[in-house]
């Protein structure tokens, strides 16, 4: 890739540092698009023992990428996200996808319509590894920081994602554990 595409490549990505999202961080801030992509790609990283026969750098892939549409809407958390912000979000994104150098732009169409798909492991993989995070974030973050809606979303959110794998299912419901724990003990604090 020439230089200044690549520069200009960054600075597109740079967005997403300062795209915040709905979560915050354990120690009260608003947590960014960036630092959400960064953590499920670690995940992915730490799970290739578990995945053997999965391409777990796929997935590190689809991990990075996921949300670089936010780059060009900012951040709709998924209980206020409609259909219309969803296509606004695909359109910008192809677009500017199409704009890429080759192979870029060809790598990176395949690999969205793959996670799109959800037909392949790694995709399913990549797929469960973001509502979990998301979950884990929650549970990380002071519980004032929740809204009403997310006490039952961090129960429910991301198992049906999970069901296809014994580990990311066990996973998930050592997340609701921690979420059930996070909330009683919340109850017996002065």
């Amino acid at each position: 890739m020439e230089v200044q595409e690549f520069l200009n490549v960054m600075h597109v990505a740079e967005r997403l540092k300062d795209a915040v999202r709905h979560g915050y961080s354990s120690g009260g801030r608003r947590e960014s698009v960036a630092e959400h992509s960064w953590r499920i790609t670690l995940m992915a990283f730490f799970l290739q023992d578990e995945f053997p026969e999965a391409d777990m750098q796929k997935v590190m892939e689809m991990c990075l990428i996921h949300d670089l549409g936010e780059c060009f809407t900012g951040d709709i958390p998924t209980f206020l996200k409609t259909d219309a912000d969803e296509n606004r979000e695909g359109q910008l994104l192809f677009d500017w996808v199409r704009s890429l150098p080759e192979p870029y732009a060809t790598r990176m169409t395949a690999l969205y319509e793959e996670m799109a798909a959800l037909e392949t492991q790694e995709a399913r993989i990549y797929k469960a590894l973001d509502k979990m995070e998301a979950v884990l974030q929650h549970n990380e973050a002071p519980l004032s920081t929740w809204i009403p809606r997310e006490y039952e979303l961090n129960m429910t959110y991301g198992f049906d994602q999970a069901a296809f794998s014994p580990y990311l299912t066990r996973l998930r419901e050592q997340m609701l554990s921690d979420t059930k724990q996070k909330i009683e003990d919340s109850k017996k604090a002065p």
